[in-house]
């Protein structure tokens, strides 16, 4: 039975432990000032293009669109192109550099396309290359034929 009982009160130790950190790294991440960086606001979309938290940069879902919201004419290529132009607005907006992007995620209309994006992405993004996922989506907005999505960490 007393064994029972040390257990049970490790196991209470660990889960107010537990709840303690939760609760500390919880107040750190609410104090944290959040800044929207919006390249274009006179669009009226529901989101920013980027939102600043602490030393991190969300930023948005980017198509390879012009001032104008066209997309760049000619595939695969300067679609990529264009999108990670409009990646670097956002960057530079925030005060970020390309060299502070962390993770990436690549949506394709058509996966078939990937090694047509991936010579420009190689192109163009520093090392250490960021982690990366890519996927093909059924459908993007515009008939995008990409959208990319990034992370960038600004170091202390």
């Amino acid at each position: 039975m007393k064994i029972m009982q040390i257990k049970m009160s490790n196991v209470l130790i660990c889960a107010v432990a537990v709840v303690l950190t939760m609760s500390v790294a919880g107040q750190e991440s609410s104090a944290q000032e959040r800044r929207a960086i919006n390249l274009s606001p006179a669009r009226g979309l529901p989101f920013s293009d980027g939102i600043v938290a602490g030393n991190t940069l969300y930023v948005a879902g980017q198509e390879g669109t012009d001032d104008s919201g066209k997309l760049a004419a000619g595939g695969i290529g300067p679609e990529t192109t264009a999108t990670l132009e409009n990646i670097q607005k956002v960057l530079k907006a925030a005060g970020f550099d390309l060299k502070d992007v962390v993770s990436v995620t690549v949506y394709l209309a058509d996966i078939h396309e990937f090694p047509d994006m991936n010579k420009v992405y190689k192109s163009v993004m520093p090392e250490p290359k960021p982690a990366r996922a890519t996927i093909q989506a059924a459908v993007l907005v515009n008939n995008a034929r990409i959208e990319i999505s990034a992370i960038a960490v600004k170091q202390k």
